[in-house]
C-alpha cells in the first residue's frame, strides 16, 4: 500500500495521484507539483489515503509545497496572459488563413510552455504558425487539436436538462457510450434526443445506466408487457421504475398497482 493524494489541475479534470512527502496535507489545499509538462498548480481533491501499488502510475511524484500567496498571485497574472495569447493567436490564424477554431489557451505554472487548443474537420499545416507565435512569446509552444467532447469540456454550456453539462462541472474522464445503453433507458432513439451540445451520446447515458441494471441477479426485472402474478392477483407490467426497482401492473380489474421486482412472479404457462 502507498499513501498518496489527488491533484486536479482544471475542474472537472483528471485526477493524478502524487505522494504527500513530508507536507501536511488535506483535501480543498492548493499544492505545486512537478509534472511532465513542468511545475504545475493543482487543488487536492482527495485527501491522504491508502491505495494499492496497481493503481499507481509509477514512478510516484512528491508534492513539492503547499501554495503560496504568491503562487496564487501567479496563477491571478498567467490567466491574464492566456487571455492576451489567445487574441494574438487568432490575429495570426486570421493571417495565415488556417480553417481552424482556437478553444483555449493553457499556461503552464513555470511559464515554461504555452498550450493551444483548437478544433478542426482534418490535419492543418500549423508549423508557420508556432514559428509566430514563438516568435511573439520566446517560449515553448504547442498547438494542440482535440475533438467534439473535449470542446464541450472546456467551452461548457447548458445541457437539455436545463443543467451546467456534466463533463464541465464534475466527470473527470470521458468514458465509452453506446446506443445500447439508451435502449436499456427505454429512451427514444431519435439522435437529437440523446445527444449533447457536442453532437456525441450523452455522457449521462453512461453513468445513469446502472441504475438500469438490476443490482442482483436474485431479484430479477419484469419485463414490461409481460403476464405476472402479485399478492393482489395477475396482472400485466405496464412500466418500471429502474431507481426504485419498482413496477407498475395493471390488474385483470383494470386497477393500477405498484409493486417491487421482487414481489413479482411471471406466470407459469401450462403446456
Amino acid at each position: 500500500m502507498q499513501t498518496v493524494v489527488g491533484v486536479r489541475f482544471k475542474k472537472a479534470g483528471k485526477v493524478y495521484y502524487f505522494g504527500p512527502g513530508q507536507v501536511i496535507i488535506a483535501a480543498g489545499d492548493f499544492v505545486i507539483v512537478e509534472t511532465a509538462r513542468g511545475l504545475e498548480y493543482g487543488e487536492v481533491v482527495i485527501g491522504p489515503r491508502e491505495v494499492n501499488e496497481s493503481e499507481i502510475v509509477a514512478p510516484l511524484k512528491t508534492v513539492i509545497r503547499k501554495a503560496t500567496l504568491q503562487d496564487n498571485e501567479k496563477v491571478k497574472e498567467n490567466k491574464a496572459k492566456e487571455q492576451e495569447a489567445f487574441e494574438v493567436c487568432e490575429q495570426k490564424i486570421k493571417l495565415h488563413k488556417l480553417p481552424m477554431n482556437l478553444v483555449d489557451v493553457e499556461y503552464t505554472f513555470d511559464v515554461n510552455k504555452i498550450i493551444f487548443y483548437f478544433t478542426a474537420e482534418g490535419r492543418i499545416d500549423f508549423r508557420d504558425l508556432v514559428k509566430d507565435l514563438a516568435a511573439v512569446f520566446r517560449t515553448r509552444i504547442e498547438l494542440r487539436q482535440i475533438g467534439v467532447r473535449d470542446e464541450a469540456k472546456m467551452m461548457g454550456g447548458i445541457g437539455c436538462c436545463g443543467r451546467s453539462l456534466c463533463c464541465s462541472t464534475f466527470l473527470g474522464d470521458f468514458e465509452p457510450v453506446s446506443i445500447r445503453m439508451a435502449k436499456d433507458q427505454h429512451l427514444s432513439l431519435n439522435p437529437t434526443k440523446i445527444s449533447g451540445i457536442c453532437g456525441r451520446l450523452m455522457c449521462c447515458l453512461k453513468y445513469e445506466n446502472d441504475c438500469y441494471t438490476p443490482v442482483s441477479k436474485k431479484v430479477a426485472q419484469p419485463i414490461v408487457g409481460r403476464t405476472v402474478v402479485t399478492v393482489e392477483g395477475e396482472g400485466k407490467v405496464v412500466s418500471l421504475n429502474h431507481n426504485k426497482k419498482t413496477a407498475v401492473i395493471q390488474l385483470d380489474q383494470g386497477k393500477n398497482i405498484v409493486v417491487p421486482w421482487d414481489e413479482v412472479a411471471e406466470k407459469e404457462v401450462d403446456e
